[in-house]
């Protein structure tokens, strides 16, 4: 007997899937807020960078690498996009890339490891914003 063992797996893995992350591609700088347990004690960790890849698409296993240099140093993280410890991501900037692994950048200093900001995409998130607020105004 034979089994479709993709749709067992997305039987599975549908539960653990997230909805409440907002839209973000490989270029975009983010904030991701981080639980970390220290002992007893919960705390959210705040970590800013830039996307430089997304893996395993849009299942319970996605993940993305976000790197930032502090203090002269690039650190990159990879958090796993379902993860309950993730508390929320907030887009910060939009990027233009054309690639959609951007490890060319740990090779770049200073200015040449910017990236281009891609205005289309973030008037359309101001726009949302501002939609959102005055329908809110509206409302009250």
């Amino acid at each position: 007997m034979k089994y479709n063992k993709g749709a067992i797996l997305r039987a599975i893995e549908q539960p653990m899937l997230r909805n409440d992350l907002p839209s973000f591609d490989t270029g975009d700088t983010i904030r991701v807020d981080y639980k970390v347990v220290e002992g007893n004690r919960t705390r959210v960790q705040a970590f800013e960078g830039v996307v430089i890849a997304r893996k395993n698409g849009k299942g319970a296993r996605s993940t993305i690498m976000v790197r930032k240099v502090s203090f002269g140093e690039g650190v990159e993280r990879v958090f796993p996009l379902n993860s309950p410890m993730i508390s929320g991501i907030t887009v910060v900037r939009r990027g233009r890339t054309r690639r959609s692994k951007l490890y060319y950048l740990r090779d770049l200093r200073g200015k040449k490891a910017r990236l281009r900001t891609d205005v289309g995409r973030q008037e359309d998130d101001r726009a949302a914003v501002r939609a959102a607020r005055d329908g809110a105004d509206e409302a009250s």
